[in-house]
């Protein structure tokens, strides 16, 4: 029970990291000796040390003989910062209490491996299933040539995510919206359609109260043909940096335009149409770990049957429409209810009355 205690402290210093470690993971670690805490850390930023260095600076020279807790693995390479195994050796530590494994091919076994050759005692699996999924973002990331990929979508009662005339604002109410910028801080990027470019004019940049923002996630526009107008909000970059994504049958002219404006343009194969899969590969090379998708329904519906999507967020507002409104998806549907596309791990939040349902779309 003891190790568990101390372990909830370091994923809650890990929680710490939420929005600035991207592509890196959350990683908390504490130092305990004689049953207290002497050091905590958590790593705070990519290039910035990592969590075990911060805590044995605060631990000091007491952290020789004591017990380190740590949601990750201690790397064990040369990365942006040196190996936080040889640290934890030369700290002269006694035991390390690991979550979880690290995914990462370059370290994956060899950090433990590193600090049980040095005589250190090493525990693994500590909680490790609210490790996994605190950074169930870096788990996809490092292992795939893919992002991890957020669909959210609000709709009303009847399954609808705008009237027949298109008006959608606002389904939800604050603090479900407000939740969702808190979503757009911790991702990456944030991708929507030319529809909801044309629709709204969004600006799709993290506005939260009381909250200095650091930084911005990146903008992606899917626009296979270059009709998003130039005096959009996302064509303004001071906002935030913004991907135009695009198709071979765009305006050769549009494109050299959406530069001159200080987009990055990503020209995707697809004919009259972005290849999703193609777009996504090219974010990941990009050091885009996630994406949360904020579109209409055609886009969704495509990242939905191209398997691109990993999570969804649904949020329900107790709303009527009726009529022709807006479904959450269109494309193609399926045939048969014993192929709908299933969620699991689902989770339900309430942010007022609205009713918010989390889960993962199954392979």
């Amino acid at each position: 029970m003891q190790h568990e205690i101390f372990m909830q402290r370091a994923l809650e210093l890990a929680r710490m990291g939420w929005g600035t470690t991207n592509p890196n993971p959350m990683v908390g670690a504490v130092i305990v000796k004689g049953g207290r805490i002497i050091g905590e850390g958590y790593h705070k930023k990519a290039g910035e040390p990592h969590a075990e260095i911060n805590a044995l600076r605060e631990a000091g020279e007491g952290a020789r003989g004591s017990t380190v807790y740590v949601t990750l693995e201690p790397c064990s390479h040369f990365g942006r910062t040196p190996p936080c195994a040889d640290a934890l050796v030369k700290a002269g530590v006694k035991e390390v209490v690991i979550a979880m494994e690290d995914p990462n091919p370059r370290v994956a076994g060899r950090g433990i491996n590193a600090l049980r050759q040095a005589g250190i005692k090493v525990i693994t699996g500590i909680m490790e299933q609210e490790a996994r999924r605190l950074n169930e973002v870096f788990i996809k990331y490092i292992t795939s040539d893919m992002p991890f990929v957020i669909w959210k979508c609000a709709m009303t009662l009847d399954g609808k995510i705008a009237t027949a005339n298109g008006d959608s604002k606002w389904i939800t109410n604050e603090l479900s919206r407000q939740y969702v910028h808190w979503w757009r801080y911790r991702v990456s990027a944030v991708l929507t359609g030319i529809g909801t470019v044309l629709a709204d004019d969004p600006m799709l940049t993290v506005r939260l109260p009381h909250i200095n923002i650091e930084k911005q996630p990146v903008r992606i526009i899917a626009d296979s043909l270059a009709k998003t107008p130039l005096d959009s909000n996302v064509l303004n970059i001071e906002q935030a940096p913004t991907i135009m994504a695009t198709s071979w049958s765009a305006d050769p002219s549009k494109i050299e335009t959406f530069k001159s404006k200080g987009a990055d343009v990503i020209i995707t194969d697809g004919k009259d149409k972005v290849d999703l899969v193609q777009l996504m590969r090219e974010l990941h090379k990009r050091e885009i770990d996630s994406v949360l998708i904020e579109g209409g329904p055609t886009l969704a519906a495509s990242a939905i049957e191209e398997g691109l999507v990993d999570k969804a967020m649904v949020f329900i507002a107790p709303k009527l429409i009726g009529g022709k409104g807006l479904s959450a998806l269109s494309g193609n549907g399926i045939a048969r209810m014993a192929d709908a596309w299933q969620l699991s791990g689902v989770s339900v939040k309430r942010f007022e009355d609205d009713v918010l349902i989390e889960g993962y779309l199954k392979a």
